[in-house]
């Protein structure tokens, strides 16, 4: 099997792209009820993965900043604290599989590193809970 079989493609995945405001990502994050989402340069390229830890630990180590001032405060300039791998379309199953054990979705890449989708951790579960036999 191939791991495209597991793809939600980009169209129907929520991403943000890496010029975005802090504001525009949580609100972002709240509209789609995401804990997490991937991030895209402007060639379309998967960059990173933004939590709400990411946004919170921001909040809480910069003094004086509010909602207003999160609208001047780019993505690009928070750390990241979690690291998602991407998988490139054509690895193995057990490349992505090893990445979906730690990771609630992998983001997949082409050769060029365009982002391409993603696999998520509650599909490959249900794929092989429907498939499991006695």
């Amino acid at each position: 099997m191939q791991i495209s079989y597991f793809l939600l493609p980009k169209e129907q995945v929520a991403y943000i792209t890496s010029s975005i405001s802090m504001m525009e990502a949580m609100e972002d994050l709240e509209r789609h009820h995401y804990t997490a989402i991937p991030i895209i340069d402007e060639e379309g390229k998967y960059v990173g993965t933004l939590s709400e830890g990411d946004l919170l630990w921001k909040l809480k180590n910069s003094l004086n900043l509010n909602f207003e001032a999160m609208r001047d405060i780019p993505i690009s300039q928070l750390q990241r604290r979690v690291h998602n791998e991407s998988v490139e379309i054509t690895a193995n199953m057990e490349d992505m599989l090893t990445l979906a054990a730690d990771q609630n979705f992998v983001p997949v890449v082409d050769s060029m590193g365009i982002f391409l989708g993603i696999i998520r951790r509650k599909d490959i579960i249900a794929y092989y809970t429907d498939n499991i036999t006695d």
